[in-house]
């Protein structure tokens, strides 16, 4: 289970990796960037869906997009200089503890 706990991380990243991506394919009007983007999707879910076999499905779902969603405010912030307001910050914070709490409750 483990294994399958590393997956989902790493599917989490590679959803991050795809979102930010999109910024850079132009609306898929750009070809390298539209298939580093589209190769991160197909890794994302690949993985996601190998990480399901032996965890909850709305665990697994949740886990994946919280960590996609809290790397990708990470990058906008870093990467395209997005707002570091407190409260935006506050409310990341907000999804990691769900993510850790999802992981602790879920046997």
């Amino acid at each position: 289970m483990l294994m399958d706990w590393i997956a989902l991380v790493v599917a989490g990243f590679f959803e991050a990796v795809w979102a930010v991506g999109l910024k850079s394919t132009c609306g898929f009007t750009r070809f390298w960037p539209s298939v580093y983007t589209v190769a991160a999707m197909v890794v994302s879910v690949f993985l996601l869906s190998w990480s399901v076999r032996t965890l909850p499905i709305g665990t697994a779902y949740a886990v994946w997009t919280g960590i996609g969603a809290v790397l990708t405010v990470v990058a906008g912030m870093v990467l395209y200089e997005e707002s570091r307001d407190v409260l935006r910050m506050l409310f990341v914070v907000m999804i990691v503890a769900g993510i850790i709490g999802l992981k602790v409750v879920t046997k």
